[in-house]
């Protein structure tokens, strides 16, 4: 019996029977579940130790997703020498966030700065691998000094940091941690700003002799902790690397809003004479002042060499502005002004005004 093939043509019909018509395809090799190489590995050294970061992958080589821990080998290589194991093997889940610490070998903490290169090499249940992960390098040799005589103070337009000149220009990087909790911002949307950071560095230069810096960008009602340590900024092999010192001991602060508002500027008095039943007043005005958290202002007010009197409302004047009618005719009056924040500080006297009201023309 003859079999008929309905494909147009012969080629027609073997592209169809490669298609589809029943031949099976060709047998694709085993898996070899081999852990994707890391491809995130970083390393920084702070003192004399170095701390690696790196992320698990998720699948294997193979596109498949790893089933089971994987086993991790973490090693150091320095100059042309071979890798030397940083650790004892670790196993670790996939998709992990993982840190690694390594204090360092003495031989490794001393002499000249010099290339240090970090690798994670990740093996399946055979252990077997698909290589080892990018390079993350740091400098071997000896770091910088620690930070002696840390302190930090407290002072109206920020804080004080101080610490012990080490006789060079090494930079220091200051770290600042907040340590309570961040208050509900008073605007949803677009126009709220932006969250204060719960951590932040900042790098400042130094001579032979100053080592101070000044933190402008507290919040008053919050609580910070500092910390310090010399960053040595090199390059190695064509690498720029930082070789830091360890870190200070902490230093904490509350930044609490003891400072009063400052004295008002500019202020003027003017004399009204009294006219028409129109009793004679004396008109103040000053420069408003800029605190966030001002409540108003504080009118003073005494005659010749008398003692100052308070003469505004007891609550405090909200603008910059008061119209004095209690004066008399020919009387002469010397004025002062002072601001009051939230908190209840008030600041010092401004600069007198004096004036005199005009005498009654009979």
């Amino acid at each position: 019996m003859r079999v008929k093939c309905l494909c147009a043509g012969v080629a027609a019909c073997f592209a169809a029977g490669l298609a589809g018509c029943g031949t099976p395809a060709a047998p694709q090799p085993p898996s070899l579940k081999l852990p994707a190489p890391v491809t995130n590995l970083a390393a920084e050294r702070t003192g004399n130790s170095v701390q690696l970061t790196w992320t698990m992958p998720a699948r294997t080589t193979d596109k498949l997703p790893i089933k089971g821990n994987v086993t991790v080998h973490i090693c150091r290589k320095e100059a042309s020498g071979p890798c030397v194991a940083a650790g004892p093997d670790q196993t670790i889940a996939p998709s992990a966030e993982r840190t690694f610490t390594e204090p360092l070998p003495s031989s490794l903490t001393t002499g000249q700065p010099r290339l240090l290169q970090y690798f994670v090499e990740l093996k399946n249940q055979k252990g077997r691998s698909a290589g080892l992960s990018n390079a993350a390098y740091v400098a071997a040799g000896e770091a910088p000094g620690p930070i002696t005589a840390f302190t930090a103070t407290l002072r109206k337009d920020g804080v004080v940091l101080r610490w012990a000149p080490d006789g060079e220009s090494t930079p220091v990087r200051l770290h600042r941690k907040l340590l309570t909790s961040q208050p509900q911002p008073k605007q949803q949307g677009l126009l709220a700003g932006p969250p204060e950071p719960v951590e932040m560095n900042l790098l400042v230069d130094q001579d032979t002799l100053t080592a101070v810096a000044l933190d402008k960008s507290v919040r008053f009602g919050a609580t910070y902790e500092y910390r310090a340590q010399r960053v040595a900024q090199l390059t190695v092999e064509g690498h720029v690397l930082e070789l830091a010192g360890a870190l200070s001991q902490p230093v904490d602060i509350a930044v609490l809003d003891v400072f009063p508002p400052v004295a008002p500027k500019g202020l003027a008095a003017v004399a009204i004479a009294a006219q028409n039943g129109t009793p004679a007043a004396i008109d103040l005005s000053w420069q408003p002042n800029t605190e966030d958290d001002l409540a108003g202002y504080i009118v003073y007010r005494r005659e010749d060499d008398g003692a100052w009197r308070r003469i505004s409302p007891t609550q405090p004047l909200i603008g910059p502005a008061f119209h004095d009618s209690g004066v008399e005719p020919g009387h002469t009056y010397h004025y002062a002004i002072s601001a009051i924040d939230q908190g209840g500080h008030e600041s010092a006297r401004s600069v007198e005004a004096q004036e005199s009201v005009p005498a009654n023309s009979n």
